[in-house]
C-alpha cells in the first residue's frame, strides 16, 4: 500500500522493461513494515540531467537505483561521491541527504564478486576477462581488482573505454597486470559479460564460447532472463554460471544499509521475491 507517508526510491533507466529490482524490493519492504517502495522511471538519456535535478526536489524522496545507461553520466550530476565511484567511474546509488545534497555509491562490483565467491569461485591469483567496460563493468573489474585476480583483460566496442578503464585499474592497483582489445575468453578463469548483448532476441553473443574452457566460472548481468544465451552456451560446456539477478539479490543488503532502511540477508531477498522473467 502507498500512502502520504511513504518514501520513494527511484529506480532510472532506460528501457524498463527488464527492471527487476522493484520486484525483490517492494516485497522485502511490505514484509518487513518498512513504508516505501522502489518506482521504474524510464529516463531517456538525453533528458537525464535535467530530470534528476527535478526529481530529487521531491520531498519524499529518499534515494535512486541507477542503472543501463546512466550509470556513468550520473557521476557528474552529483555533490560527492565513494571512492569506489572514483575506481569504476560509474555510480548506481543516489542519497539524499539530510541537507539536499546527493551522495553517490557503486555496489554493482561488490554484489558480483559476493555471489561468485559464495558459489566458491576462487579470485585470489585468477586470471579474469570482462567485456564491457560502461558503469556495471567498470565496477565489476574494480571489484575483481580488489578481490586480488592477478590479471584482467578488458574489451569494449568503445575500444577508449576500455583503455581509460584500464589506466584507472593500473593506478589503484599497481601490481595487476591489464590487458586492453580483446574479447578472447581463452585462457581465463573468470568470464563476464557486461555489456547488454543478451537483452535483445537475436542478439550475437558477447564472446567466441568456443574459446571457453570447461570449469571456466562465467558470470552475467543480463537480467532479461534467468538464463542467458551465453550462460546456456557455458552450461553446457560445463561451466559453473552466475545469472544477471544472483548480481542484484548479493547487492541489495548493502543499499538497503546505504539508504538508512533496515537490511536483511540475500536468502531472504529470495524467498520473499516475486521476479518475473518475459
Amino acid at each position: 500500500m502507498v500512502t502520504g507517508t511513504t518514501t520513494l526510491i527511484a529506480h532510472i533507466g532506460y528501457p524498463t522493461e527488464a527492471f527487476k529490482a522493484p520486484m525483490i524490493y517492494n516485497p522485502y519492504f511490505e514484509q518487513a513494515g518498512i513504508d516505501a517502495v522502489v518506482v521504474p522511471m524510464g529516463v531517456r538519456a538525453d533528458d537525464y540531467a535535467e530530470f534528476l535535478r527535478g526529481l530529487f526536489r521531491m520531498t519524499n524522496i529518499r534515494g535512486a537505483l541507477v542503472t543501463m545507461p546512466h550509470k556513468v553520466t550520473t557521476v557528474a550530476l552529483l555533490d560527492e561521491v565513494t571512492p569506489t565511484v572514483k575506481v569504476a567511474g560509474s555510480c548506481n546509488a543516489i542519497l539524499k541527504r539530510p541537507d539536499g545534497t546527493l551522495l553517490g555509491d557503486m555496489f554493482d562490483g561488490a554484489g558480483f564478486v559476493r555471489g561468485a565467491q559464495r558459489k566458491g569461485c576462487r579470485l585470489e591469483g585468477a586470471k579474469a576477462l570482462v567485456v564491457g567496460a560502461g558503469g556495471v563493468g567498470s565496477a565489476i573489474a574494480a571489484s575483481l581488482a580488489a578481490a586480488g585476480v592477478a590479471s584482467i583483460g578488458l574489451f569494449d566496442s568503445d575500444r577508449a573505454a576500455a583503455e581509460s578503464l584500464g589506466r584507472r585499474l593500473r593506478e589503484h592497483y599497481p601490481a595487476l597486470v591489464v590487458d586492453t582489445g580483446s574479447n578472447d575468453p581463452a585462457g581465463h578463469d573468470v568470464v563476464v559479460n557486461a555489456t547488454p548483448l543478451g537483452m535483445k532476441d537475436g542478439d550475437p553473443l558477447p564472446m567466441d564460447v568456443g574459446r571457453i574452457a570447461a570449469g571456466t566460472f562465467v558470470g552475467e548481468v543480463v537480467m532479461k532472463e534467468e538464463y542467458t544465451p551465453l550462460l546456456r552456451a557455458a552450461m553446457d560446456k560445463g561451466c559453473p554460471v552466475q545469472v544477471g539477478t544472483d548480481m542484484l539479490f548479493e547487492m541489495i543488503p548493502a543499499y538497503l544499509e546505504f539508504f538508512g532502511f533496515p537490511t536483511t540477508s540475500a536468502e531472504n531477498l529470495r524467498a520473499v521475491s516475486r521476479i518475473r522473467y518475459r
